[in-house]
């Protein structure tokens, strides 16, 4: 699918093929969609499979269906470090095991989010622990990095969870009864309940930024109408990533799609194929600062990036207190959080098939 352009009437203002990672808008930097296929689990929660032919420690093939990303055991991202932004991670399917230098730790999925403010600096690893021994272990998230402004990229980092019975959803019908269910990680959605709280130095804090973060699934054939934002200077992406085709405003998309829509206007939305339609809605008003990014920091000036390079190799970002630098917390598939200072979160279970 070219890029294309819409007229100027259009509340389309484009669209374009989804790459890797997709493309974003400012207040966003960055959003990956990950997909995997993993097949049953060993007895180190890493794939029943051979590993040959991957560039293990920099595996991103989809070989078979899935990657081993940096992980040499189990799939994943060791610990890593992060500067100036915010991580939204967003898990559908699967588990993933977290842990940090400010001596959090974590294992969330199901349709879990973690919300993941690094401000001055934080040191954490992702691992997909694969604890099914007998059957595949598919895994599907998004991470999503949200710009933090100037005056908040030295905040003290920050650790939110937002367990999946908390987000607020709702279920929209049309005139034939054919659903689209919305679930609302940032945001406000009209009648779908009160609105999560973001960390505190979040640009999506700030009630002007506008920023919402929107997972929609819209049955065969449903019909729905995108709200038109409240924010005049906002922007807005919408990510068609499942389904055959969808219709938005009138104009036809046969292929997954990245679509900037006008955000001032309300846009109907039509799934035209024969099986469910998933899309992702990120929008917000811009920041508007420079970007200067080098890997995992992001900050205004590339004195700040020379700066940060040289805080992390001084102080590590507080260091790392884990026996390994890709933990995993054992056989147990329980979804729990310690913060920092061991506050304990152990939230209900929920059925594997609630995602957002």
């Amino acid at each position: 699918m070219p890029t294309s352009q819409a007229s100027h009437t259009s509340p389309i203002v484009r669209i374009q093929p989804l790459g890797f990672p997709w493309a974003t808008l400012d207040p966003f930097l960055f959003c990956v969609y990950h997909d995997d296929n993993y097949p049953r689990g060993n007895a180190q929660m890493g794939p029943d499979a051979p590993l040959t032919g991957r560039a293990i420690g920099q595996d991103f093939s989809r070989k078979d269906g899935w990657s081993m990303y940096h992980g040499s055991k189990v799939p994943g991202f060791p610990a890593h470090p992060h500067r100036g932004f915010e991580t939204v991670t967003i898990v559908r399917k699967g588990l993933i095991d977290h842990s940090d230098s400010l001596g959090a730790t974590a294992r969330f999925g199901q349709g879990d989010v973690q919300w993941l403010t690094t401000g001055k600096g934080v040191v954490h690893s992702e691992m997909f622990p694969l604890l099914d021994t007998a059957a595949p272990n598919p895994l599907e998230l998004f991470q999503i990095w949200l710009n933090l402004p100037a005056r908040s990229k030295m905040a003290d980092p920050h650790f939110t969870m937002l367990w999946s019975q908390d987000i607020p959803r709702r279920d929209f019908s049309d005139a034939q009864g054919r659903k689209t269910t919305v679930a609302v990680i940032a945001g406000q959605l009209a009648d779908a309940g009160a609105p999560l709280a973001p960390p505190p130095d979040s640009w999506a804090s700030q009630p002007e930024a506008d920023v919402a973060i929107w997972t929609l699934r819209m049955a065969p054939g449903a019909r729905w109408t995108l709200p038109a934002a409240t924010g005049q200077e906002t922007r807005r992406n919408v990510y068609f990533f499942k389904g055959s085709s969808i219709r938005v405003a009138g104009q036809d998309v046969n292929g997954h799609a990245a679509m900037e829509l006008r955000a001032s206007d309300a846009v109907e939305l039509l799934n035209t194929g024969s099986d469910d339609a998933e899309l992702l809605m990120l929008q917000g008003r811009p920041i508007g600062e420079p970007v200067a990014q080098y890997g995992p920091f992001v900050m205004n000036t590339q004195a700040e990036i020379a700066q940060t390079m040289a805080d992390y190799q001084r102080t590590r970002f507080g260091g790392w207190s884990f026996n390994s630098e890709a933990p995993v917390h054992g056989r147990e598939a329980a979804r729990f959080a310690v913060h920092p200072g061991g506050r304990e979160e152990n939230p209900v279970p929920v059925p594997e098939a609630t995602a957002v």
